[in-house]
């Protein structure tokens, strides 16, 4: 075996995939920088990009209704779509190896389902705190709640399945289903009594969107997505070795338990992050991974990193179609993403029969 792993022929198709996944980093990059200025490009007023960029290179001031739709409009809106995609993809990469199977996503551990009870908390409840709460809380209320109720689902799932120190992936996945279907019946109790009103405001929310995205909301919700982005990559080889097995993993010299501490602790950090400000955005988590895995093979090493660029991109090119397909009017980036996630997902189920069979 040690001699198969170190044969010219392994070391030359390692070589091989890392000079394809070098590669597709420079290409993903490309498309990225592309699919960010043709965000900022497009939009309902008309403003155009290309005419601002001319006048800034004139010396010309820009009118206040170009810095208003540029700077504190669509600006704002394509960083969050390059933020939130490469938060969901990358999560979803990091799932992946964390319970070895293609299909998994981060709203396996519960942590969708935690933001989405403490936004309809916050949406339906909200009205009976205090006003001075209401009014210092403002807009930001729901995804504050939302933040706060992935993170309290992701704290209980942690204790309930971690004993003498180790943390059972099976233990966190069936309590994440229970508590799941907990929080979705309370939940439903309370659509159940929302008014009208309500009931639109969480029907926008679980569809997802990024077009409210402000600099406040930017500001509240990078830091922890970039900090759970820059701690998954320390751990790809962790991840690397968990496709072997617990077992094999610990032999091979890998802190089993610490990547798998890093990588719940960092997936919940940027979902509950990403959920709070943009809503239920599904799929993102399992079709890049899985792509990728398609282009460059399963390596971590390359697969996280890759998974960031390339979320990135498709959650900007959902967000422009949905700004596009019916102006002036849009469609919830979820929607969008449903449409392409859900006949992929069908595929890998069908290219993967036999495993689910099992």
């Amino acid at each position: 075996m040690a001699f198969a792993l170190h044969s010219p022929a392994a070391t030359a198709l390692e070589g091989d995939r890392s000079l394809r996944a070098h590669r597709l980093t420079l290409v993903l990059v490309g498309g990225l920088l592309i699919a960010m200025l043709a965000s900022l490009a497009i939009g309902a007023s008309g403003t155009s990009l290309w005419q601002a960029l001319w006048d800034l290179a004139r010396g010309e001031e820009l009118e206040l209704r170009e810095r208003v739709v540029l700077w504190d409009i669509r600006l704002p809106r394509t960083l969050m779509g390059v933020a939130v995609g490469a938060a969901l993809a990358v999560s979803g990469a990091t799932m992946q190896g964390l319970f070895r199977n293609p299909l998994a996503d981060p709203g396996l551990i519960g942590v969708s389902a935690g933001a989405a009870f403490g936004a309809i908390v916050a949406i339906v409840l909200g009205g009976l705190l205090p006003v001075a709460i209401s009014a210092a809380l403002g807009y930001y209320i729901v995804p504050i709640a939302a933040f706060a109720g992935s993170w309290a689902m992701t704290l209980i799932l942690y204790h309930v399945s971690t004993r003498k120190g180790r943390t059972s992936v099976a233990t966190m996945l069936l309590a994440g289903i229970g508590l799941g279907a907990l929080t979705g019946a309370v939940g439903g109790v309370l659509i159940y009594i929302a008014d009208d009103a309500q009931l639109r405001t969480l029907t926008f929310w679980g569809m997802g969107s990024i077009a409210g995205a402000t600099w406040s909301k930017l500001f509240a919700a990078l830091p922890l997505m970039l900090a759970a982005l820059i701690a998954m990559p320390f751990i790809a080889k962790g991840l690397n070795g968990l496709a072997l097995g617990e077992a094999a993993a610990s032999h091979m010299g890998i802190d089993v338990q610490r990547t798998k501490n890093v990588a719940i602790l960092a997936v919940a950090a940027a979902v509950g992050a990403a959920v709070a400000v943009s809503g239920g955005i599904g799929f993102v988590g399992i079709v890049v991974p899985h792509l990728l895995r398609l282009a460059v093979g399963p390596d971590h090493t390359y697969l996280l990193r890759n998974s960031a660029l390339l979320g990135a991109t498709l959650l900007l090119v959902a967000d422009i179609i949905s700004r596009m397909i019916i102006a002036p009017a849009e469609l919830p980036i979820g929607i969008i993403m449903a449409v392409i996630g859900g006949p992929f997902f069908l595929w890998i189920l069908l290219r993967r029969r036999g495993l689910v069979d099992m």
